[in-house]
C-alpha cells in the first residue's frame, strides 16, 4: 500500500521537480525521487512528470510513497561506558562519533544496538522498536551522558522531568571568540530552518522556546572555554544558540562558518553533568563524565 502526497509549488523561478521535492522533503534523496519520477509515481498538474521537468510557482505536484516499513534494531556487542545501572535505568557516557539510534546509514553501529545487547532487550518500548529506552538524545559528534530507561514507568517519569525542565544538564564547550562578560543567557525560539531543512534556527515561525545559560571558564587568544546549562532541550540547542550570538562551537560543521585551526571530527561539545530524580526511590542523582581525550588535548594546546 502506498501513501499519497500533494504539494503546491512556491518558487520565484522554475526549478527541477526532483530538486524541489528533495528540498521540501529532506528525508528523501534526489536519486530516490528521480526513480519515483521514472516509475511514473509523480505528477505535475495531473500530468505524469518527466525526468528533468521544471515546475513553477502554483504548480501542484502529487506523488506516492510506499508505506514505511520500520525495521527492528539488532543487538550488537559493544564496549559501552556504563556510568550507573539498576533495574530501572542506566546512565551511559556516549563517545564522540556514535549515533544514538538507528537511522539511514547507521543501522548496526548505534548506541541502541549496544544497549539491546547489554540489557538483553529489557528496555522501555514507548519510543518504538528503533529507539528503545531512549528518552533524550545528543548529537553524533557530541560526547557525554545520557539516561536510558529499562521500564515504561521509568521512561514516563524521566520524560516528565524533561518536560518540566527539572533535569540537570551541563555541557562543556570550546567556542570561537572571547566573551566580554563572565556569564549570560541566550533565549529564543528554535525551530526547523526555513530553507535548509537539515538545520535548526533561532527565531523561526512555530519555533519552540529555548533557554541556554552559559558561564565562562577560561579565555584564550581567539577562543573561550565555557559551561552551558540547558533549561530546555531543543535539537542542536547549544550549537544554534552559541552561533546566534557569534560564538559558534569550535569544529561545528553545520553552524560555524569560521575555519578551525585544529583537525577535529566534530564540534567540541561534551555533556558533562546529568542529574535527575530516580523514578522509584525519589532520590536526586547526579553523574559526571570526565572530558574525553580529544577535548582535554584541545585545552592543553590552547
Amino acid at each position: 500500500m502506498e501513501q499519497e502526497h500533494s504539494i503546491t509549488v512556491k518558487t520565484d523561478q522554475p526549478v527541477r521537480v526532483d530538486r524541489y521535492l528533495a528540498e521540501a522533503y529532506p528525508h528523501l534523496s534526489r536519486s530516490f525521487l528521480q526513480k519515483r519520477i521514472k516509475d511514473g509515481a509523480v505528477t505535475v498538474n495531473a500530468g505524469t512528470a518527466k525526468a528533468g521537468e521544471k515546475v513553477k510557482d502554483g504548480d501542484v505536484i502529487r506523488f506516492s510513497l510506499p508505506e514505511p516499513q520500520e525495521p527492528e534494531a539488532r543487538p550488537v556487542k559493544m564496549d559501552l561506558d556504563i556510568v550507573y545501572e539498576d533495574d530501572q535505568l542506566l546512565v551511559v557516557n556516549k563517545p564522540q562519533g556514535m549515533v544514538v539510534h538507528p537511522a539511514p546509514g547507521h543501522t548496526e553501529d548505534t548506541l541502541v544496538n549496544g544497549l539491546l545487547y547489554h540489557c538483553r532487550g529489557q528496555l522501555s518500548g514507548i519510543n518504538g522498536v528503533l529507539r528503545p529506552g531512549i528518552v533524550h538524545r545528543i548529537d553524533r559528534d557530541t560526547s557525554g551522558l545520557l539516561v536510558v530507561c529499562k521500564t515504561d514507568e521509568a521512561h514516563r517519569h524521566i520524560a516528565r522531568q524533561l518536560a518540566d525542565h527539572t533535569i540537570t544538564r551541563r555541557y562543556r564547550a570550546i567556542v570561537h571568540g572571547v566573551f566580554q562578560e563572565p556569564e549570560g543567557t541566550v533565549a529564543g525560539t528554535i525551530g526547523r530552518h526555513p530553507v535548509d531543512r537539515k538545520k535548526m534556527a533561532v527565531g523561526v515561525k512555530n519555533g519552540k522556546p529555548a533557554v541556554t545559560h552559559y558561564r565562562l571558564l577560561q579565555t584564550y587568544e581567539k577562543f573561550s572555554y565555557i559551561e552551558c546549562r540547558l533549561e530546555t532541550g531543543r535539537t542542536h540547542q547549544i550549537r544554534v544558540h552559541m552561533a546566534s550570538i557569534h560564538h559558534p562551537v569550535l569544529g561545528d560543521p553545520v553552524y560555524s562558518t569560521l575555519k578551525s585551526p585544529f583537525r577535529l571530527s566534530g564540534q567540541a561539545l561534551h555533556a558533562m553533568v546529568l542529574g535527575f530524580v530516580h523514578p522509584v526511590t525519589g532520590q536526586y542523582m547526579e553523574f559526571q563524565a570526565p572530558l574525553p581525550a580529544y577535548f582535554q588535548h584541545l585545552l592543553e594546546v590552547l
